[in-house]
């Protein structure tokens, strides 16, 4: 039998591994499914119609977001996750605050028809496109589904169970596939990409309260819960808050200067690269974060670190090679899976490839809030927010979209500052492990010229 004071690591390495395995397998198999469906839906339905849709869910996010005072990480962190008490008084507040995202959605809808009326948009925009108002009014279904989601997931993630989680997701994702194809092609309309997302809703929740072991959820109030969640989560609220401005400030900006056309060739870009970036997310909150969590709460400092270690690296070596990976190949990605329509998504997925610079930092942001520190996160929103929110006008009035879209790429990279300031403070700061992953984003140039040369070839 292994001494008593190695076996939790172990423990925790085997589960974190066992997670890591079905996230990753998840992962591909679920961006394979999304991008195999964008890549149809792409032939069937025109560009405007995504650009309509980059806005309705640019709105449900922001909503949630200005909202979200980190119900899951609160679980997956606090030592009262599994306390039936504890999780029923944040479902319960989840669920009112379904509600009054509902609402809030339902007034942003009847402000888009009077702007309309109005003509308080330039003609050309994507806020006039007549469709918006009635699409953002049933999108905000979403908010009162996803407000009932069980808390059994989350109890699930917090274990490392991700095996249920996985499935779940998966089969929720189907079922939104099955529904916009279908949708698609009989009528062809943008209601196919709103279907899609009310009905995957709609899956993931009823499969987290009937199918996901423990207590089904009911309605409860505990006040010393209920003080938990909102001492976690004033800070989250105002890294969310803020963030929203950060990770949306960008087509916030480009529905009032790009055209509905325009800005759905602009979000093949963004979805290509987001999905990236949602798997590896995805990986910290599901893998990282809980892992980082339990050494917090059992004070194994050393553990702590060495994971941190782990985790960093990979996404080192993994950010940087996409990053110069897609700034060669780009281009010619978006020519293999797209018509002609959406060629000037490549240049802009070129552009946009360099902010896998600053999102390997990610993975410091997980230790943040295992310890706790979520001050620190806000104040990584807010860095990012200014810049955001000064570049893209500044950028707008100098040289139009294009200079723009570098301002999306770049405007993260303030917040190293505050990286490596908490990072030495909570001594995770390592300037030689920084240094020496760096030629990797070189090696994913060379590959990306090789993968060009081999195309020319034929």
């Amino acid at each position: 039998m292994p001494p008593a004071d190695i076996s939790p690591s172990l423990s925790l390495r085997r589960r974190a591994i066992f997670a890591g395995a079905w996230n990753l397998g998840a992962l591909i198999t679920s961006q394979a499914i999304r991008l195999g469906g964008n890549l149809i839906m792409a032939r069937l339905l025109m560009p405007e119609m995504f650009g309509i849709m980059v806005i309705a869910t640019t709105v449900s996010v922001v909503l949630h977001l200005l909202s979200d005072v980190g119900f899951r990480q609160n679980i997956i962190q606090s030592p009262r996750g599994d306390d039936p008490a504890f999780l029923n008084t944040v479902w319960t507040v989840q669920i009112i605050r379904g509600f009054i995202l509902f609402a809030f959605t339902l007034l942003i809808a009847g402000f888009a028809w009077f702007a309309q009326v109005i003509h308080l948009w330039p003609e050309h925009s994507t806020y006039a496109a007549p469709e918006l108002p009635l699409v953002l009014a049933v999108t905000g279904v979403s908010a009162i589904i996803y407000g009932f989601q069980s808390t059994k997931v989350d109890v699930a993630v917090r274990e490392f169970q991700q095996k249920k989680v996985v499935l779940a997701e998966f089969a929720s994702q189907l079922a939104g596939l099955l529904t916009m194809l279908i949708i698609g092609y009989f009528t062809r309309s943008i209601w196919a990409l709103v279907g899609s997302g009310l009905v995957a809703a709609l899956a993931m929740t009823l499969l987290g309260h009937f199918w996901f072991p423990g207590p089904h959820n009911r309605l409860h109030w505990e006040r010393s819960a209920l003080r938990e969640v909102v001492v976690f989560g004033r800070w989250m609220l105002l890294s969310s808050a803020v963030g929203v401005l950060a990770m949306n400030g960008d087509r916030i900006w480009f529905g009032g200067s790009m055209s509905a056309n325009e800005l759905g060739v602009f979000s093949i870009a963004v979805l290509i690269l987001g999905a990236l970036q949602l798997g590896m997310a995805r990986l910290l909150g599901a893998v990282a974060l809980p892992a980082f969590s339990e050494a917090a709460r059992s004070q194994d400092t050393p553990r702590l670190h060495v994971l941190y270690g782990r985790f960093k690296l990979m996404f080192d070596l993994v950010s940087l090679f996409i990053c110069g990976l897609f700034w060669v190949i780009s281009p010619l990605l978006i020519s293999i899976l797209y018509d002609e329509r959406y060629a000037e998504a490549g240049q802009m997925l070129a552009i946009l490839s360099l902010s896998f610079f600053t999102w390997r930092f990610a993975v410091a942001h997980q230790v943040w809030l295992a310890l706790g520190l979520t001050k620190y996160q806000a104040m990584d929103n807010i860095i990012r927010a200014i810049s955001l929110w000064v570049l893209l006008p500044l950028l707008l009035a100098i040289g139009g979209v294009h200079y723009a879209i570098w301002g999306v790429a770049l405007h993260a990279l303030p917040t190293l500052v505050l990286v490596v300031y908490v990072n030495r403070k909570v001594g995770l700061f390592d300037l030689k492990r920084e240094l020496v992953v760096l030629p990797m984003a070189l090696a994913g140039v060379i590959c990306g010229e090789v993968v060009l040369k081999i195309a020319d070839w034929f």
